[in-house]
């Protein structure tokens, strides 16, 4: 059987798709392979939202011509947002690549990927072993790998591409205006992935609360009450909303939603009028602080995140310090912070820069505070039992267990002597029972460590104990 290596960069709209793709090669007559050098295709899925992004795609690209030099039939796909934005200058720059697939071909790279099937004869992870330093050059995080707790949750797209054009966003540019899923399309997903065992489904789109359905107009709060009443539906969330798309009517509806999860990703970017006004945001702090509010109201334990940007075109220290303001409030959990990034194409690239010794300036001082609102928000679960899915094994430590609250808080844990050390085996007896209660011990900013005290098979049931490691006091 041939194989396929899927490396993802970018958003969970990205992190969709790849899943997307694994399914199709998976139909195609496809493993996946857990690392480059073992796959006769090798599929680039790319984010062009940042420079960093930008730049280690195409260095991943240059890495896998290495691959392609040492074994000329492998196929080396590049697919996504830089696909969709470098399409001709891609072909300068990386002529090695086979093919490139924008943001709305993936079902052509399916189609390709069926069609290159019978080119391929033993998989390369059955021929003769690499060259052992082409694989330590290579490295890679592979995705779409398949394992007993991947099934646990499950993205599943509304809606793509975006309408409101944020002056430093490339997003409308290269994912196209808003296209949304008829809603009796996503619910037979939402019911498919619960029939393969999902405890938390996730609702993606690029402003997610801005889909209606084609047919019938229901809005984004319509969709999530239908899909709460799904047999079996244990957990709901969504990413990532736009503040302005929060109506009274949609809240409400939220908060009436029982497995809806207790966390909120609502993008600020900055606390400035001025720099919300430049940015094109099209609300104020006071109308974004007024759904903080609103929600609150209605889900009074919400994990309200964030994203913020520092270093935009035209930002003043006067414009800096409102945004640190509001974030020494402790209104976000969690943030995601950046620098800001020119983005070809967008208006924001063409205006006057702010120095960069000053943005990066900013940005420590940015990051500091939300650590410390953060590090807050993890102290207070010191001392408790929260109840957390799986997600497997600790990358760091091969000893400990992940798992995610259900507000998105990182929990590591150690393993019970019953937890299998082979997490691919489809049934681990953990993937079964996959929700932990963890007395929770220490906090720090990544998230909290503690002790698995039970597992559960579902959300709403009482927990058994776990077996816990014997100490001899000999």
């Amino acid at each position: 059987m041939p194989s396929v290596y899927i490396e993802t960069f970018g958003c969970q709209m990205n992190e969709a798709d790849s899943r997307y793709i694994a399914e199709r090669a998976a139909s195609a007559g496809y493993s996946v392979a857990a690392a480059a050098e073992e796959a006769n295709v090798v599929i680039l899925n790319t984010c062009t939202v940042r420079d960093s992004a930008e730049r280690r795609a195409y260095g991943r690209m240059n890495h896998f011509k290495a691959l392609k030099d040492s074994d000329p039939s492998v196929r080396l796909v590049v697919a996504g947002c830089l696909a969709e934005q470098d399409r001709r200058l891609m072909r300068e720059r990386a002529p090695h690549v086979d093919a490139i697939f924008g943001t709305a071909e993936l079902a052509q790279l399916g189609d390709q990927l069926a069609a290159w099937e019978a080119d391929f004869g033993e998989s390369r992870a059955q021929r003769d072993a690499r060259d052992d330093m082409l694989r330590f050059a290579l490295g890679g995080r592979a995705d779409g790998v398949a394992d007993a707790f991947s099934r646990l949750r499950a993205f599943v797209t509304v809606q793509r591409g975006c309408s409101y054009y944020c002056t430093f966003c490339i997003v409308p540019h290269v994912r196209g205006r808003f296209d949304h899923r008829p809603r009796g399309a996503i619910v037979a997903e939402v019911r498919d992935r619960i029939a393969q065992g999902a405890r938390e489904i996730t609702l993606v789109g690029q402003t997610v609360n801005a889909w209606r359905d084609p047919a019938g107009g229901a809005d984004f709060g319509d969709l999530c009450a239908t899909v709460a009443r799904q047999p079996g539906l244990e957990r709901l969330t969504f990413i990532s909303p736009h503040p302005k798309d929060f109506t009274e009517k949609v809240l409400d509806q939220l908060g009436a939603i029982a497995q809806l999860n207790p966390r909120i990703h609502l993008p600020l970017q900055a606390a400035s009028d001025a720099i919300l006004r430049r940015m094109n945001r099209k609300y104020t702090l006071a109308s974004f602080d007024r759904v903080v509010t609103s929600i609150r109201r209605r889900i009074p334990e919400c994990a309200i995140t964030t994203d913020l940007i520092v270093g935009f075109p035209g930002e003043t220290e006067e414009d800096f310090e409102a945004t640190l303001e509001y974030v020494n409030r402790g209104v976000f959990a969690n943030a995601f912070t950046f620098i800001y990034s020119i983005r070809r194409g967008t208006p924001a690239a063409r205006w006057e820069q702010v120095p960069r010794t000053v943005a990066l300036e900013r940005f420590g001082r940015l990051l500091d505070a939300q650590n410390r609102v953060t590090r807050a928000y993890h102290d207070r679960k010191v001392g408790r039992i929260v109840r957390a899915l799986i997600v497997g094994d600790s990358k760091k430590d091969a000893s400990r267990l992940t798992a995610k609250t259900v507000d998105n808080v990182t929990i590591v844990a150690r393993k019970p002597p019953d937890y299998s050390d082979s997490p691919a085996c489809d049934d681990h007896p953990y993937a079964r029972t996959p929700w932990l209660d963890v007395a929770i011990e220490s906090a720090h900013v990544w998230g909290c460590t503690g002790t698995a005290l039970g597992r559960a098979e579902r959300f709403a049931q009482s927990a058994r104990a776990v077996t816990q490691p014997t100490i001899s006091l000999i």
